[in-house]
């Protein structure tokens, strides 16, 4: 790989640090809310939590759906006694019901369309237990997936801090293996399971060594596009496919757009232009 090596130790120090900080200084809150599926970013998330706001102060819930393996809960709750979280400080919450819900409100729906609504269901629901033990989100995207766009607006993108999202998911199996992750779960296929069988590398169509090196020529080393191919010895549909879902998905990195109106452009004479309309 191109991609670098982190120092595992001195990424850890820092990113808890300030994790530490942004909750308890920052923030002004008292713990850490953590959405734990059984993989890899979940695992390494929950992790980091409790090291640094301690295990009394980090909270995880399993939010299982219909389309979520067996293996997936088992490793999920492999995490939970490996933090050593307290029994009052994690749950299983089972979404199913809920989305049957909303099938029979709105009516027939796409696979992706389903799988939105799935995300968007469980960040209300870790939000709500947020509220409740007057805690953060604690977000699991990391670089290569903020990125890329792979994640769901409002979904598992809605949450109050990105700890490990300054690490692409090349270095975050490398901080799995330094915090003692389980190897199943570092070397299982990452997955936002939001339907049976599905697989981000699969979906993509690329293995994330090749998506992190990419990635990395592009936005770190600054290496033109049309270079980047010949350096990799990938194809180059490859890496056009994966610049391009960074150009694709730019707006589910930014705020919502305000239109700034000023008042000189609506004094009491002022209409709204025809062709708005």
């Amino acid at each position: 790989m191109i991609l670098p090596k982190i120092n595992v130790k001195r990424v850890t120090e820092v990113i808890v640090k300030r994790l530490k900080w942004y909750v308890f200084d920052y923030a002004k809150m008292r713990s850490g809310i953590v959405g734990v599926s059984g993989g890899i970013d979940s695992a390494v998330t929950a992790f980091l939590t409790a090291r640094a706001l301690g295990v009394e102060n980090t909270y995880c819930y399993l939010l299982p759906s219909d389309a979520t393996p067996q293996e997936d809960l088992e490793d999920a709750l492999s995490v939970i006694r490996s933090i050593g979280l307290p029994d009052s400080n994690w749950e299983i919450i089972h979404i199913g019901k809920i989305i049957e819900t909303f099938k029979k409100a709105l009516g027939e729906m796409t696979r992706k369309e389903i799988g939105n609504i799935m995300a968007r269901t469980r960040m209300i629901i870790l939000h709500q237990r947020a509220a409740r033990n007057k805690g953060l989100v604690i977000g699991t995207g990391d670089k290569s997936e903020l990125l890329i766009g792979y994640f769901t607006k409002f979904g598992d993108g809605g949450v109050d801090l990105l700890p490990i999202g300054g690490l692409y998911k090349t270095h975050v199996r490398q901080l799995a293996e330094y915090l003692g992750v389980q190897r199943r779960i570092i070397e299982k296929p990452p997955s936002p399971r939001l339907w049976p069988g599905q697989t981000a590398e699969g979906e993509i169509g690329l293995s994330y060594e090749i998506i992190d090196d990419i990635l990395y020529l592009r936005f770190e080393e600054w290496v033109p596009e049309d270079e980047i191919a010949s350096i990799l010895k990938v194809r180059k549909e490859d890496v056009e496919k994966i610049i391009g879902m960074v150009k694709r998905t730019q707006h589910k990195r930014l705020p919502p757009e305000v239109f700034h109106i000023s008042f000189r452009d609506i004094g009491s004479d002022w209409r709204y232009p025809r062709q708005w309309f």
